[in-house]
């Protein structure tokens, strides 16, 4: 397993990633709020492999970051609401289920037309995102059905030899996820708690 540390990570390590990313490869990186898996969302062997990895059943669909609402909009539908959220919220823990566009595969979204999309608010993932120059996966890097990693070590017990690159960002803060919300429909329909509170979103929907 090649390991990179995300503190101080040169150019040259991050061209490793990147190459390794568009080759198809499978990495395990700090968020915000847990480790996750990333992978190129428009390349089909990819997104498989992350579903072998968790041992997840194909039926749930793959979150997503992005690194502005530009990019969020290249993949996602963005109403109004999602745009209101995004502008108070973003880069932060929220995370919004909104329509896919066409152009996103149905392995991504497990056949739901619709897609999970997150701008995280860490140096390292807008770095990578800027780099990569679209949407990378972020689906928790943990095997389904265990808690969420929040260090390095925990990937590495969970995941296994099945991992070939992983970024260490240290000890995560909290063990959870972000707030997700589905705003595919009116009115807006929260799916997890999170860090951001129902009375914080739901004051931007007034």
């Amino acid at each position: 397993m090649q390991l990179f540390d995300a503190a101080s990570l040169s150019d040259r390590a991050l061209g490793q990633i990147l190459s390794f990313l568009r080759g198809g490869g499978v990495i395990a990186f700090p968020t915000d709020t847990a480790y996750g898996l990333g992978a190129d969302p428009f390349n089909e062997g990819a997104v498989r492999r992350i579903f072998e990895m968790k041992g997840r059943a194909e039926t749930k669909p793959i979150l997503v970051l992005v690194d502005s609402i530009a990019m969020a909009n290249s993949i996602a539908r963005l109403s109004d609401t999602a745009l209101a959220l995004a502008e108070r919220f973003w880069p932060g823990p929220l995370t919004m289920v909104l329509p896919a566009r066409a152009s996103v595969s149905g392995t991504v979204t497990a056949g739901s037309e619709t897609i999970g999309v997150r701008w995280a608010n860490t140096v390292f993932t807008q770095r990578l995102l800027e780099a990569f120059g679209r949407p990378i996966t972020a689906t928790s890097a943990n095997r389904s059905g265990l808690p969420s990693a929040v260090t390095a070590e925990e990937v590495r017990v969970q995941l296994g030899d099945s991992l070939e690159m992983l970024v260490d960002g240290g000890e995560l803060p909290a063990r959870g996820g972000s707030t997700l919300l589905d705003v595919t429909q009116i009115p807006v329909r929260l799916l997890r708690e999170g860090p951001i509170a129902e009375a914080e979103w739901s004051d931007v929907l007034r």
